[in-house]
């Protein structure tokens, strides 16, 4: 028999899956060949919530926030007093810089914030703070926040100062965005790209791979030529680098911020309400002292490539500044974005000499009275 091509049609389309199929054939057969499609994605999918998802999910649902003494009191008469403090995006535990700031210890205890990885909760801070105060002796709470940990420290002030027994003798803010308006362009899209990834892709808040990728692309100028000819080309030894760097520091490492509590984060950031945290703090509650407002910043505005700090500033001093203010200003030479440690010793100086005395001067309701060597730094005129 010759062969014929319509014969070989005829016989494919007898034979087909669902040929008995009268109502919808056409539609259910498709819908078939879709399903039987999307079983190699389906496991896939399923390697991916297994290998990747499932084991990070089990590991933060032990995470804690909790609460460490770094030093304590330079004098003991101090020990009623307690510096908490708070670091910024993308970091869990403020012990490692809390370590490098001795000088707080001048104020009283130091204590140090380590963040539930699972995400972000002023109220729980804030009441975890409380109860530590309470069960050792501490009356007196002075709140430091680097970067975006001083919106952090600004709500819990807040709680503290509204909701407890405590005073809130300051609120220390190390180059704070005071909104989303002060977070410069490049690091605002970047947050806002990761919000965007961990809404659409079920399970990007656990996701190692997906954090690789992300971390990965956030270094691409490190391996990634695009200068030298029309056509990018990868340097591999570069991007060998970078990608241990991302798996040692950000993937692998047990005490990296997880993709959900740094979504949790820019989250805060974006939702801040910290005007309004620092108009309740002017207000008086229960004959308590305003908290003073300390903001710790580099003299040249440019030097902080991830914070407006100049935009922040005049926020702040609209809001916490002028003749009647409890606002201080401390420009730090040398230092870039909330740095303490790569530039202690410029800080340390700092807290030793403004920053202590103005809120020692606050707790007594005499910080008036404590004139700096630079009044603008005060807020007691107009910053340029």
């Amino acid at each position: 028999m010759d062969w014929d091509d319509e014969r070989r049609k005829a016989r494919l389309i007898e034979t087909r899956w669902g040929r008995e199929w009268r109502v919808l054939g056409r539609t259910r057969r498709c819908l078939l060949r879709v399903s039987l499609a999307s079983i190699p994605l389906l496991l896939l999918f399923g390697v991916y919530w297994r290998v990747d998802v499932a084991p990070e999910q089990r590991r933060l649902a032990d995470t804690r926030p909790s609460i460490d003494e770094i030093y304590g009191p330079r004098d003991p008469a101090d020990a009623t007093t307690a510096v908490v403090d708070l670091v910024g995006l993308g970091n869990l535990d403020a012990a490692p810089t809390a370590a490098t700031l001795p000088a707080l210890a001048d104020l009283g205890r130091v204590w140090s914030v380590r963040y539930d990885n699972r995400g972000l909760d002023t109220r729980v801070i804030s009441d975890l703070i409380d109860r530590r105060a309470t069960a050792v002796g501490v009356s007196n709470i002075v709140l430091v926040g680097h970067s975006m940990g001083g919106v952090v420290a600004l709500e819990a002030a807040q709680h503290l100062y509204e909701d407890s027994d405590k005073t809130v003798g300051g609120v220390v803010l190390d180059c704070t965005p005071v909104d989303l308006h002060a977070v410069r362009e490049a690091s605002r899209d970047a947050g806002e790209d990761l919000l965007r990834w961990i809404g659409w892709l079920p399970g990007a808040r656990e996701s190692r791979s997906l954090r690789t990728i992300v971390e990965m692309a956030a270094r691409q100028n490190r391996f990634v030529d695009r200068q030298s000819s029309w056509l990018p080309h990868i340097e591999w030894g570069e991007a060998a680098s970078a990608f241990d760097e991302v798996m040692r520091d950000k993937v692998l490492n047990p005490s990296a911020a997880s993709n959900g509590f740094i979504e949790s984060q820019f989250k805060t950031i974006v939702a801040s309400g910290a005007l309004d945290n620092l108009d309740a703090l002017s207000d008086e509650v229960d004959g308590k002292t305003a908290p003073a407002i300390v903001f710790l910043r580099p003299p040249d505005g440019a030097a902080d490539t991830v914070v407006d700090v100049d935009y922040s500033q005049r926020i702040l001093f609209e809001r916490s500044g002028g003749p009647d203010g409890n606002l201080r200003v401390v420009r730090m030479p040398g230092t870039g974005h909330a740095n303490p440690r790569q530039a202690a010793d410029m800080y340390n100086s700092a807290i030793t000499t403004r920053v202590v005395p103005m809120v020692d001067a606050s707790s007594s309701r005499a910080w008036k009275s404590s004139a700096g060597p630079d009044p603008t730094e005060r807020g007691e005129v107009s910053p340029r």
